[in-house]
């Protein structure tokens, strides 16, 4: 049998309590009881399992970066307990006995043959109306015009609707209130089917009218199913995350923080760069001009001290494609357009079918 889970810890009850949840979802699990005994195994299970206690020495054994990472903890999760998560590179945290329905199924689901995970990707505006809507549906469509089978989050409630500027309102389909108090493991088959798209290009949005509140573990049930089934992963993230947006940058690979190239914008980016790194590990910087005052982007890199992902310019011809909800069609050329083709030949991804006939 393969193995499904490797457990990482020193606590011999933790250990048995998680060998106990994966015999109950009929998934092979192995422990071990060190960062220096996990090195040999680590990239082979789909499921990795840090115990809070061996944490510390995970963060810092230089082992790779992965997806299918949890810190699971014994006692009540505190901010700490997040700050090591993020260390380590989990992309969540579960509590016991709290999780045990979520870990059982996160051990099912790892003992699934997997043909790779897709990538996930953030983007966040440094200020209102910095453009991370367009930003994120303009990667999705370029992802989808690639053959890459692509899911657009929109994660920003009040944000006005990402499939509004698709001119997909109107489709049938799945919308966050339908997934808001979801428990367990979602079908990737079904979630494809449900959800509103346009050729590869999947999207999850809103209804109309005040928003629910959605659920941490009903987020992570979707961003789960979302890596399993589709090549890239796209969320458009508030400025002030919720438990939503905490999820989806926990869920990253990477995430942008766009920032105009304007004084006020710079400044605010400082403070919110600091926030976002408690969620996300690989932030990265774009800038978007032109600069009113003559703000260059390299003197806005220089300022955050952050890694670049490059620069556009603002295409004047959206605002207006957006409010006519033809954004796809806008996007088919543009400085957007470039910039985003080149973000995904530095991502080198493989479309799931090819995934699929190599495994």
């Amino acid at each position: 049998m393969n193995l499904a889970a490797l457990i990482v810890t020193g606590d011999s009850a933790l250990a048995d309590g998680l060998l106990r949840l994966a015999a109950a979802a009929d998934a092979h699990a192995e422990v071990a009881y060190g960062a220096d005994e996990a090195r040999a195994a680590w990239t082979w299970p789909a499921l990795i399992l840090v115990g809070a206690d061996v944490a510390e020495d995970v963060a810092s054994a230089d082992l790779q970066r992965r997806p299918g990472l949890v810190l699971v903890t014994a006692s009540a999760a505190t901010p700490d307990t997040f700050r090591l998560a993020v260390e380590a590179g989990a992309q969540d945290v579960a509590t016991l006995p709290d999780h045990e329905d979520w870990l059982i199924n996160a051990f099912a689901t790892a003992s699934e043959p997997e043909s790779g995970w897709a990538t996930t990707l953030c983007v966040v505006g440094s200020r209102g109306g910095a453009g991370a809507s367009v930003l994120a549906t303009a990667l999705g469509l370029a992802a989808a015009g690639q053959g890459l089978r692509t899911l657009l989050v929109d994660a920003d409630p009040f944000g006005g609707g990402v499939d509004l500027m698709l001119g997909l309102e109107k489709h049938e389909g799945v919308r966050w209130p339908d997934l808001a108090e979801r428990r367990g493991r979602l079908n990737t088959a079904t979630l494809r089917e449900a959800l509103p798209r346009s050729g590869d290009l999947s999207v999850l949005s809103w209804l109309r009218g005040e928003p629910v509140p959605v659920s941490y573990e009903a987020a992570r049930s979707l961003f789960d199913a979302a890596v399993r089934g589709f090549d890239l992963v796209v969320v458009d993230v508030p400025r002030y995350p919720d438990d939503l947006g905490r999820a989806a940058l926990r869920s990253a690979d990477t995430t942008f923080l766009l920032v105009p190239a304007e004084v006020r914008a710079t400044v605010a980016a400082d403070g919110l760069a600091t926030a976002l790194r408690r969620h996300t590990t690989d932030l990265r910087l774009v800038v978007q001009g032109p600069a009113p005052g003559g703000l260059t982007p390299d003197a806005v890199v220089q300022a955050l001290d952050l890694p670049s992902a490059g620069a556009f310019e603002r295409d004047r011809r959206l605002p207006a494609a957006i409010d006519e909800g033809g954004l796809e069609r806008a996007c088919r050329r543009g400085p957007l357009t470039e910039f985003c083709t080149e973000i995904l030949a530095d991502l080198a991804l493989q479309p799931y079918a090819y995934r699929e006939e190599a495994a």
